[in-house]
């Protein structure tokens, strides 16, 4: 059996379903996945925490929580000079290929951790690297590619978002030029990323087929559903939906005895989400859930009547090339899909092609939505979209580590 290194910068029980699907689908094809990631506290994707053999490093070693975050301080200062984060990663992952052959290492992250230590320890062995980039800067509307919060401090916050970008490109940059092949998630990101590559590959986001599945189910009132996170209004604006609760409630139709927003969502995106909907007088229809295992989401989208997609016009400043996992999964359970602003490329691409759902300009055509699935709701108790089986293959897990290992194959030394 061929074995591959999965160097990355989070995987399950964190948040990091791509590879973790990945691993669940590589063994029976022929390759044995070995991943060495940093340690991260569960983000609820214990489902996937044991699809193979996982060495996570502990990068800010400290029992108290304080001293931990003075510890994350003084790495991201000492990150500006020494990659001390991807030495840690490359102390573990040279013990691991010392012990066993290597046919590839796959590095997969979302912004430039761990990609400097993946191309070294592809340097050393002698084989192979593919680059997997999930999301990338250019795509973001503003700052939030930084993943904690910078505090607003007039000119001192566009100078370190500046540079932090500036040295985060220039990093990413020049693996992608030495990496032997680049994978990444929507056609927008394959565009932007052949510039320093020209062997680039769309492997999109998808939904495993296992668990994934459309079992219709009768509900009380009718629930639309949002799962995941807002890091920002720019990039995800609820506002239209909103203003279509609003008009639909002043003409008698919805009210919050017959329709809820639910919102399986963390803390900080609830506040964004608590004061719009104060601004748009539907506060009432909202209700705030939390964030629950990825193993509960399959039965949550099927308990909903519609599926909410967030997003941003992707024009001027706008979220690019955005697609993601909630996507997938709302089709495999075949249930209607409401996205809004129309992001006027990539999802609304998608959901044209699929027939799921609308992609939303208007107020009139969040009204015209929310009434029609309404109404199949009023008369059926669920509501259900027709999209064609062979509409959503490509989006697979399994067949996307079926993509995956062609990829290596082609590949292999």
């Amino acid at each position: 059996m061929k074995r591959v290194l999965i160097v990355c910068d989070l995987f399950p029980p964190a948040f990091g379903p791509r590879m973790g699907y990945l691993c669940k689908y590589l063994k029976p094809l022929g390759w044995e996945p070995v991943v060495v990631t940093e340690q991260i506290p569960s983000g609820g994707f214990e489902m996937l925490s044991h699809t193979c053999k996982v060495y996570a490093v502990d990068c800010y070693p400290a029992k108290r929580a304080w001293l931990r975050k003075w510890k994350w301080i003084a790495v991201q200062l000492v990150s500006l000079f020494f990659d001390y984060k991807g030495w840690k990663l490359k102390r573990v992952a040279r013990r691991v290929m010392a012990a066993g052959k290597f046919d590839l290492v796959l590095c997969s992250t979302y912004r430039t951790f761990p990609l400097r230590a993946a191309a070294s320890l592809a340097r050393e062995g002698g084989i192979p690297l593919v680059a997997d980039l999930r999301d990338i800067i250019e795509q973001y509307a503003g700052s939030e590619f930084i993943a904690h919060r910078i505090p607003e401090i007039p000119l001192l916050k566009p100078l370190l978002v500046s540079i932090f970008r500036k040295q985060n490109l220039r990093e990413r940059n020049a693996v992608l030029r030495v990496a032997e092949a680049v994978t990444t998630v929507s056609p927008w990101h394959v565009d932007i990323l052949s510039q320093f590559n020209a062997n680039v590959h769309l492997i999109y986001n998808g939904f495993d087929p296992e668990i994934f599945f459309p079992q219709p189910q009768k509900t009380a009132q009718f629930v639309i559903t949002y799962t995941g996170r807002l890091l920002s209004l720019a990039m995800r604006d609820p506002s239209l939906l909103f203003a279509g609760l609003r008009r639909l409630a002043d003409e008698g139709l919805l009210s919050p005895k017959n329709c809820r927003v639910d919102w399986y969502v963390d803390d900080d995106s609830w506040w964004l989400i608590a004061a719009e909907a104060e601004k748009w007088g539907v506060s009432l229809f909202m209700c705030q859930r939390g964030y629950v295992p990825a193993a509960d989401i399959p039965r949550i989208l099927n308990q909903s009547s519609l599926l909410l997609l967030l997003t941003n016009k992707s024009a001027g400043k706008g979220p690019k090339g955005v697609m993601t996992t909630k996507l997938f999964e709302s089709l495999a359970v075949r249930k209607p899909i409401l996205c809004v602003r129309n992001d006027e490329g990539v999802l609304q691409e998608t959901l044209r092609k699929t027939g799921a759902g609308c992609a939303a300009s208007t107020v009139e055509e969040v009204c015209a939505f929310l009434r029609t699935n309404f109404l199949v709701w009023q008369q059926n108790g669920y509501t259900e979209a027709l999209v064609r089986d062979e509409a959503i293959a490509p989006f697979s897990r399994k067949e996307q580590a079926a993509q995956f290992v062609r990829l290596f194959e082609s590949l292999k030394k």
